[in-house]
């Protein structure tokens, strides 16, 4: 009875410590540490690694891409290694939300994309670094982040299936729609003909 009663504690608890790794806005962290204002007044206001770039720092936006992807990696692993395959998928969905909704700055965060593919890497690095090629691949034909993201994301549960890793099919349709959801103000941008390329001053 007590081991019945624990695994949903365990799992809760990993929950809510990846939240909170994933809540930690490093875009804002690194935009202070090296003087570049507040990121949120900057460019699209975004605090992920692409908006960080707009500053013209490019050790700032890589700081901040590696940080943002690190925090959902390390969450994967470090749930994986306490409590199995299924607290990993927890814990990078929880970091990944984290992200998205971070309580330290009321629940107004970031696109997730770095998260995501950390998140990715971790679980599974050959859908991950497929993920990560897709979105290389349609950064350095086009030169939109936002397109980029969008593509990698929609693929993502493709990769996870021909890689033979099913069972993560599911997560990573749930991680694309929130991407898209997050993505709306860039699709419609996109269309219009809009959309600032990569590496564009705000």
């Amino acid at each position: 009875m007590p081991a019945i009663e624990a695994a949903p504690l365990i799992l809760g608890l990993v929950a809510l410590a990846a939240y909170l790794l994933g809540a930690v806005p490093f875009g804002i962290v690194m935009a202070r540490l090296f003087g570049l204002g507040d990121l949120r007044k900057i460019g699209s206001g975004n605090i992920g690694a692409t908006n960080v770039l707009r500053t013209g720092n490019k050790l700032a936006a890589l700081l901040t891409l590696v940080l943002d992807a690190g925090k959902g990696g390390i969450a994967v692993l470090v749930a994986r290694a306490l409590a199995g395959e299924d607290a990993a998928q927890l814990a990078g969905f929880a970091a990944f939300l984290g992200h998205l909704f971070p309580v330290y700055l009321g629940f107004r965060g970031g696109k997730g994309v770095a998260t995501f593919l950390g998140t990715l890497l971790a679980l599974a690095w050959p859908v991950g670094l497929a993920a990560c090629g897709t979105w290389l691949a349609v950064a350095a034909a086009l030169r939109y982040s936002s397109l980029s993201a969008l593509v990698a994301a929609g693929l993502a549960p493709v990769w996870a299936v021909l890689l033979g890793r099913g069972e993560m099919a599911v997560l990573g349709v749930v991680l694309a729609v929130l991407i898209y959801v997050r993505h709306a103000a860039n699709i419609r941008r996109l269309i219009a003909g809009t959309e600032p390329k990569i590496g564009k001053k705000g």
